[in-house]
């Protein structure tokens, strides 16, 4: 079944050049069309005719769509997307790929700026079950998680059963 719910990325002329990206560093992830600017609305958007104004792809079974609509809108954190890792590996593969480019300001307690200003959030599926969990093993988690850029896992098992 399709979503009926597709985010839509909003880009100034970097929508194809980021649907490869995030394709290439999600292992499923694929283009599955590409729309081109034509003359009409060309006094709206600016962008030559035959120029990308559209590409849909898929990551991890999510469709996005990404439109270069122009540079009148900007990503912020206010939107994120939440990648839950099974491992260590899992958490520093997504890290590694997605920082590359960023913004290093926004790298903090898991959460990391790609170099097209999408906010993405590299959670291990352990935390939300340490966090979960309450009491003082769940704080203990969260004030470790909370001194993390990257979350390192083996860190966040100590904080909870306090051993660190």
């Amino acid at each position: 079944m399709t979503s009926q719910i597709t985010p839509c990325l909003w880009f100034n002329g970097e929508a194809e050049e980021a649907a490869k990206f995030y394709t290439s560093v999600f292992k499923d992830g694929a283009i599955t069309k590409t729309s081109y600017f034509t003359e009409t609305g060309k006094e709206n958007h600016s962008f030559a005719p035959g120029s990308v104004m559209m590409v849909a792809f898929t990551i991890n079974g999510t469709s996005f769509t990404a439109l270069n609509g122009g540079p009148h809108f900007k990503h912020s954190e206010a939107v994120s997307f939440q990648i839950s890792c099974k491992d260590q590996e899992e958490v520093d593969y997504y890290w590694e790929k997605l920082k590359e480019g960023g913004d290093e300001r926004k790298q903090d307690c898991g959460w990391v700026g790609d170099r097209f200003g999408i906010s993405w959030q590299v959670i291990p599926v352990q935390l939300i079950e340490y966090i979960s969990a309450g009491g003082e093993r769940g704080e203990r988690a969260m004030k470790a998680m909370l001194s993390m850029k990257k979350m390192d896992i083996e860190a966040l098992r100590k904080a909870f059963e306090g051993e660190a």
